[in-house]
């Protein structure tokens, strides 16, 4: 299937009351997972690349970036390729030149003015050519890449509204509860839905966007360190505050820890169960595997896109 524009995939999730989820990938297995999860759930999706992940590719990621376009055209789901989390503008030119259709500036970290000038800079560049743009208002604690937020900085409404007719981004990150990767904390962490109502209602049809969606269930941390890991028992938002933040207008998760954390576990059970093999694959396909499972879980249960597809890719121009 050719490849979906951004705007399209985005106005067919608004008119169907889903949200599109959104998962990082950096090798084969994650991205032959994510989107086999797509095509057996018939689900729109997000297929995002990281700097971290540029780093773990190399000076070579461009390549990779052509082969997730190659692979998500013979998919059967409709998607798009996104670059998460820029810090840079400079980040998001590169990640442009590179071929994906959408980027996010993350320019959460820099004062109101700044971040408006830097994302008004990657608006205009994206834009000129045909690229929609994520930004982000607001800070989520824990770690993002390398940077680390200690406190939450919830996004005021009147402030995103100002920011979004500067800047004219496509769609906006908010903080609204969600973390990076979690915190310590006796449970799940609350979600403010009556904040994320106002902001639906401040900002209309634009767009909003939850990063930290992974719910860090407990019981895939203790599956991980039955294996053997020492994995910190953090928690976040439980994936029933995340399904009902796509009720009250979400229309972007990004979900990766939990998809890390199943493959983990899979790793490490089968390299402690079969200690004589040394074939990669021994390894690696059960955990693509646990992988894909777990990003079917998400469309079904979480963002409630499964079955949305083929309706989706019926949508007039719909094709990028």
């Amino acid at each position: 299937m050719p490849l979906v524009s951004p705007n399209a995939l985005y106005r067919c999730a608004a008119r169907d009351g889903y949200a599109l989820g959104a998962f990082n990938v950096n090798s084969m297995e994650s991205l032959q997972a994510v989107l086999e999860a797509a095509e057996a759930q018939d689900a729109p999706l997000i297929v995002q690349l990281s700097m971290g992940a540029r780093g773990y590719l190399g000076s070579n990621w461009p390549l990779f970036v052509e082969t997730m376009k190659r692979y998500a055209q013979a998919c059967g789901a409709p998607v798009f390729l996104q670059h998460d989390h820029c810090p840079t503008p400079e980040a998001c030119f590169e990640a442009i030149e590179a071929g994906v259709q959408a980027v996010m500036f993350d320019g959460s970290h820099l004062p109101f003015e700044e971040n408006v000038a830097c994302t008004r800079r990657v608006v205009e560049y994206a834009h000129a050519r045909n690229v929609w743009v994520e930004a982000e208002l607001g800070r989520l604690p824990g770690f993002e890449d390398m940077v680390f937020a200690e406190n939450a900085e919830f996004t005021d409404p009147a402030a995103a509204c100002r920011f979004v007719q500067a800047t004219g981004c496509d769609a906006l990150a908010v903080a609204v509860g969600t973390s990076h990767g979690g915190v310590q904390a006796p449970d799940d962490l609350p979600l403010d839905k009556a904040l994320l109502a106002r902001l639906h209602e401040a900002l209309g049809e634009l767009p909003l966007v939850l990063h930290g969606g992974a719910s860090l269930p407990p019981a895939l941390v203790a599956a991980c360190n039955a294996q053997g890991a020492q994995v910190e028992p953090l928690r976040n938002c439980g994936e029933q505050s995340i399904s009902d933040a796509v009720a009250l207008g979400v229309r972007k998760v990004n979900m990766d820890v939990d998809n890390y954390l199943v493959f983990t576990t899979e790793v490490r059970r089968a390299l402690r169960q079969t200690p004589e093999k040394y074939d990669p694959r021994t390894y690696l396909r059960p955990a693509r595997e646990a992988f894909r499972q777990e990003v079917e879980h998400k469309l079904c249960h979480v963002m409630h896109s499964a079955g949305m597809g083929a309706r989706a890719a019926c949508r007039e121009g719909a094709m990028a």
